[in-house]
């Protein structure tokens, strides 16, 4: 079966939903304001490339290969990352709603996610070694067995993190922020 291959090309407000992406790879691609929702990437590989301001709610993600690639003012709800292609996965996440998305048991350390919406999202298992929540609502996250070891927390809000079950040596947290590592006492903290 031939691959196609596309290189340095913009996708300016592509309705992927009604004409999907041919399956290949993309290298150095932009992707802007296109619609990706509940369609099938599976078997893509995109590398260097950049998604800004892309619905990708519910996009399948079987074996696509996500190597240096930025997020930019996406919609990706309910995405499974756990899923992808685990050789080279590297992403970065800016003003992005990752809602209801998992990451289950995936690697990916010194990730950034800068003013992002990450609620109700699974890190179960997950290596986020040095990476950075900027900002970042974490409401509801799930963090169990997860390696948060120097990640930086310092302005992350809504999280609750069980320094029990997860490796947090040389995390950063700020004094206010503390309240989400004792949530499990049941303390009443006067700031």
């Amino acid at each position: 079966m031939e691959q196609n291959n596309f290189e340095g090309v913009s996708y300016i407000k592509k309705d992927f939903t009604q004409n999907p992406l041919p399956a290949g790879t993309y290298e150095n691609c932009i992707f802007d304001g296109c619609d990706f929702s509940d369609t099938n990437l599976n078997n893509i590989k995109f590398s260097d490339c950049e998604f800004i301001v892309c619905n990708l709610s519910l996009a399948r993600l079987n074996n696509t290969a996500l190597r240096e690639i930025k997020f930019r003012d996406c919609k990706m709800l309910g995405l499974l990352f756990e899923n992808c292609n685990k050789f080279g996965l590297s992403v970065s996440f800016t003003n992005c709603i990752l809602n209801h998305s998992s990451f289950y048991q995936v690697k990916i350390k010194g990730t950034k996610f800068i003013h992002s919406q990450i609620q109700e999202v699974d890190f179960t298992e997950c290596d986020l070694s040095g990476a950075v929540f900027d900002n970042c609502n974490l409401d509801r996250a799930i963090f169990q067995h997860t390696v948060l070891e120097k990640t930086d927390f310092s302005t992350a809000y809504g999280y609750a993190i069980n320094p029990e079950i997860n490796r947090l040596k040389k995390a950063r947290f700020s004094s206010s922020g503390l309240t989400g590592l004792l949530y499990k006492y049941d303390l009443d903290i006067i700031d």
